[in-house]
């Protein structure tokens, strides 16, 4: 018997990789998928539990979903993903509203699942493998047409000391590169234009395999395709080799835009937190990278009120900010997470974290505005996304801006513009922080 079935994904891109997964199994198995939860048999609230804000919005969204299952709106609740991995009990304890759950490494049995909280008036609470659970499958694309994004691994081995991803994920493991380049080639041949290459950390890829770094050679392959554009996050920065940085800066289609999470920069704070960097290495690496990749944009994220930054090392941060001049930075305070050994450390408190990464914000705007104020006058490529109603212009994105986490360029043109289609762009000035400009004839 087929059910209607809507999904709610929340958290990363390699979070809604999953959802898409688990809609096109639905669909394989009968069901109809449908984007409004409103009149549906079952409800998937696919869940981030990296951070205590995250399980949060998590459980804001059930119990959303809750009161339209009490109101008769909705059959059933199913929970998946990062928060129902890591509070499991806690779920199914609390809110009597869930259904069933199922864990990261059950997404596959989906539909085995909507079939028990169905037909059989079960509660399943599914929790497979999560060092071994498959990652390959068909998708339902929920990103608009022109872009998508290639997950190549799962899981993570870096283990910092305030992560708790690989409890919630298992260990690194790589795709075979075959199955990638099939998958990369449906979906070019699907239209998409710009693929995002996406894992807890690109840079470690096959190395699982056969203990060679791989990612060079797969965005050799992938170059091949009829993509536009390809997008690399997130890049580990001891990873980094020289073969890779020769083919981002030799290949058009890999852009010059690298997102490199780095946390922090002072050394006694990123070996207390396991990481493998110093302030030296990392600023090396990153001389490096803009001496060998013209016009590169970085990314990254950096935490303040980590255990071991007292006020000289949040100050050699934002030294360290203004010296790098690092276009892109999410700054976010601590949070000292359950299971995790920073945790347990001796840390600033909360409402100090946040003083410190609101002080580092500014430094950012302050970055971002003179980097905008430096493209001005230029010509830059644009992928079209849509026309802003109230702003009387058309929006899209250059290579300097990522999907979701970056801002966008908004334009003039003399005629219509269809979304997803690239165009040239004088950029001649700024509004509320993003660039603005009128499409070259």
């Amino acid at each position: 018997m087929g059910y209607t079935v809507s999904f709610i994904s929340l958290g990363c891109a390699k979070n809604q990789v999953n959802c898409e997964q688990m809609m096109a199994a639905v669909q394989a198995a009968g069901h109809t998928v449908t984007a409004v939860p409103e009149g549906s048999d079952v409800v998937v609230v696919n869940t981030c539990g990296f951070l205590t804000s995250a399980c949060e919005e998590a459980i804001e969204n059930i119990l959303e979903m809750a009161e339209l299952k009490k109101a008769g709106r909705v059959k059933k609740i199913l929970v998946t993903g990062c928060m129902a991995q890591r509070y499991q009990e806690d779920v199914l304890r609390e809110m009597p509203e869930v259904d069933g759950i199922l864990g990261t490494g059950s997404y596959g049995e989906i539909a085995a699942a909507v079939a028990e909280v169905m037909e059989r008036g079960l509660r399943p609470c599914r929790m497979g493998n999560i060092h071994t659970a498959g990652q390959g499958g068909a998708r339902i694309l929920s990103t608009p047409p022109w872009y998508a994004y290639l997950r190549i691994a799962e899981g993570c081995d870096n283990h910092c000391a305030y992560c708790v991803i690989p409890s919630l994920r298992g260990k690194y493991r790589s795709r075979p590169m075959d199955e990638l380049l099939e998958e990369a080639a449906e979906l070019a041949s699907a239209g998409v234009r710009e693929l995002l290459v996406i894992a807890q950390d690109i840079t470690r890829y096959g190395t699982d395999l056969n203990g060679e770094r791989q990612l060079a050679a797969l965005l050799r392959e992938l170059g091949k395709l009829d993509f536009h554009w390809i997008r690399l996050h997130y890049l580990y920065p001891d990873e980094i080799t020289d073969e890779l940085i020769d083919i981002i800066a030799e290949n058009d289609k890999i852009l010059p835009y690298l997102d490199i999470p780095m946390q922090h920069c002072n050394d006694a704070v990123l070996k207390a937190m396991n990481r493998r960097d110093t302030r030296e290495t990392l600023t090396a690496l990153l001389h490096k990278l803009r001496r060998r990749i013209p016009g590169l944009v970085l990314r990254t994220s950096l935490i303040t009120g980590l255990p071991g930054e007292d006020e000289a090392a949040f100050e050699e941060l934002c030294q360290f900010l203004r010296e790098m001049k690092i276009e892109r930075a999410g700054v976010f305070p601590f949070s000292p997470e359950e299971g995790t050994r920073a945790a347990q450390m001796d840390h600033v408190d909360g409402q100090e974290a946040g003083r410190r990464a609101e002080l580092a914000v500014d430094i950012q705007s302050d970055i971002i505005d003179a980097y905008n104020e430096s493209a001005l006058g230029s010509l830059r490529e644009v992928l079209c996304e849509g026309f802003d109603g109230q702003a009387q212009m058309f929006f899209g994105r250059s290579y300097a801006e990522s999907p979701e986490i970056d801002g966008r360029i908004y334009f003039t043109a003399g005629g219509e513009v269809e979304p997803g289609t690239f165009v040239q762009v004088r950029l001649t000035g700024t509004m509320d922080g993003e660039l603005t400009g009128e499409m070259a004839e």
